[in-house]
């Protein structure tokens, strides 16, 4: 996430309205619902997590044990189960 000073973004009305309520602080301003972009889709990590998974499915089809892929992908027994046992 890029951090940008209000100051040089916002009129100087608007900054003085932010100000009554936040100062000094790091502020979040979501983007509006039509420039919204699902979680993972810039970064890569939900392709990424997708990519695990499957391997995980694949060690596991191929007679890998819960508790050692937990182990090896440093993941809880219960998250391994919910990943080789999901519909995905």
């Amino acid at each position: 996430m890029k951090y940008v000073n209000a100051q040089q973004v916002l009129p100087e009305k608007l900054l003085q309205e932010v100000q009554r309520y936040v100062q000094g602080e790091t502020l979040y301003v979501p983007r509006t619902g039509q420039n919204k972009k699902r979680w993972g889709t810039v970064s890569g990590g939900k392709q990424l997590l997708e990519q695990r998974n499957e391997a995980i499915r694949t060690s596991f089809a191929k007679g890998a044990r819960v508790e050692q892929l937990a182990a090896d992908y440093h993941l809880a027994v219960t998250t391994i189960r919910k990943i080789v046992y999901s519909s995905n």
